[in-house]
């Protein structure tokens, strides 16, 4: 019976009986949690779909005064909406000027 509910893509859990749950995840507080958390574009606030394969997600790391890698870095997710007009490389260049990451001055 186990195998044949696993074969149909269930969650399987054993508690005297068993207990069938229709694909669900749950978290370490015992919740029940959706399997996909949609990504927004950080330079039009747009939402990805899971679908796209032109969106880029990128993570600049951070490093210290040596050049030595903290462990910390920020998250950046490119729409391919953004990629294709082009202005990828503007947008990102934006986005790391507002988090102090980049400058401009000479």
């Amino acid at each position: 019976l186990a195998q044949v509910l696993a074969q149909a893509n269930l969650v399987v859990r054993y508690q005297g009986s068993f207990q069938v749950h229709s694909g669900k995840m749950q978290n370490d507080e015992g919740k029940y949690v959706d399997l996909y958390l949609p990504r927004k574009c950080s330079a039009t606030n747009r939402l990805i779909p899971a679908k796209e394969h032109a969106a880029v997600q990128l993570n600049v790391g951070q490093v210290d005064e040596n050049g030595v890698y903290t462990g910390d870095f920020y998250t950046f997710a490119l729409a391919g909406f953004i990629r294709n007009r082009g202005e990828s490389d503007a947008c990102l260049n934006r986005l790391l000027y507002e988090k102090s990451l980049l400058t401009f001055s000479k």
